[in-house]
């Protein structure tokens, strides 16, 4: 079953350095075959749905895995061994999904030129890290993402604050006073706990929410949790992070349309037929499929339990989650 040759770091290569449509299927055609050959579970869902490679012709016809493989499978190519084993959050309960990472320097490489992407050169930014419930636990791809952010700024002010709410609105007050260009990422029910008792006017600070109250707070939408933070930092722009931990890339989100890096797609489906794609038109909604190219070793094509909409300059929205879907601990709020 392994038949990973040199071409792998051809196909790496050309997965950073897609610039237009026609090279994407392309690219996304050769993972795909490469995939079904290395990847059993992949293959073997591929089989079961009547969709092997001579089939396959066009990036349509490319089987989506349902995202609930991630919990009862190993999904990974060949016999590499996973470097890091990214584990998702849920309640005592709950299964939670499993992604084994063959190559962690891959993950590194997509999230930093996604980074750069959207925000420039890293080393300009102070990162401040406000995710007490995923510090509180192993195995967190977000954390592993927002520490490497933290490390390559460089930045003595950049880290990680669990509860110490005090000491956070100091370092900002600080930061801002100095003109500092400064991220602070957290999860929705800590920047609300936050700015509810430091209410503050940011000029040079980026509030990036990725989502998720944990059941800690009252379920806002998107748009009520957008103009709460809005109103408590004093700023008119909430930037949001979609990423989750079966994928290895992200797209971002000023104020709620979401703009997927070029390696990256989203792609609705029928939510009634999960075979049946649905064209790009601007406010169709569906169910959302992501094509992550820089998922190489594992799957990057995924049916995610996740609803959203096209929007009229090419970007999308999260709706929130499918009816009987198990809820993500990371996962978006309704809108």
């Amino acid at each position: 079953m392994n038949r990973e040759l040199p071409k792998t770091l051809l196909l790496e290569q050309g997965v950073f350095s897609i610039t237009n449509d026609e090279t994407f299927n392309s690219i996304a055609l050769e993972v795909y075959h490469f995939q079904f050959a290395n990847n059993p579970v992949y293959q073997q869902f591929c089989l079961a749905i009547n969709r092997p490679p001579h089939l396959v012709t066009e990036l349509a016809d490319i089987p989506f895995l349902p995202i609930s493989f991630f919990k009862t499978h190993k999904v990974i190519c060949g016999d590499r061994k996973p470097e890091v084993i990214f584990e998702s959050s849920g309640t005592t309960m709950a299964t939670t999904s499993r992604h084994y990472v063959a190559s962690v320097s891959l993950y590194q490489k997509s999230f930093k030129a996604c980074f750069q992407q959207f925000y420039g050169n890293i080393k300009n930014h102070c990162v401040l890290g406000l995710l007490p419930s995923y510090l509180e636990r192993s195995g967190s791809s977000l954390v592993y993402m927002v520490q490497s952010l933290i490390n390559s700024s460089g930045h003595p002010q950049s880290g990680f604050y669990l509860d110490d709410f005090s000491a956070l609105q100091q370092t900002i007050k600080k930061l801002e006073t100095a003109g500092q260009k400064t991220i602070l990422i957290g999860v929705s029910y800590a920047l609300l706990d936050f700015v509810e008792t430091y209410p503050m006017q940011l000029k040079h600070t980026t509030i990036m929410d990725t989502g998720g109250m944990k059941g800690r707070k009252e379920e806002l939408t998107r748009m009520e949790l957008n103009i709460a933070l809005q109103n408590g930092f004093g700023v008119k722009e909430i930037h949001s992070e979609y990423g989750m931990t079966e994928l290895l890339s992200q797209a971002y989100a000023v104020n709620g349309n979401f703009s997927p890096p070029a390696w990256m797609k989203m792609i609705l489906r029928d939510e009634s037929d999960a075979l049946t794609l649905l064209p790009p038109k601007a406010n169709s909604s569906g169910a959302i499929n992501v094509i992550d190219l820089a998922n190489l070793y594992s799957c990057s094509f995924i049916a995610t339990a996740d609803a959203g909409r096209y929007c009229s300059d090419g970007k999308f929205e999260v709706l929130g989650r499918l009816d009987n879907a198990d809820v993500r601990g990371c996962s978006l709020l309704f809108v």
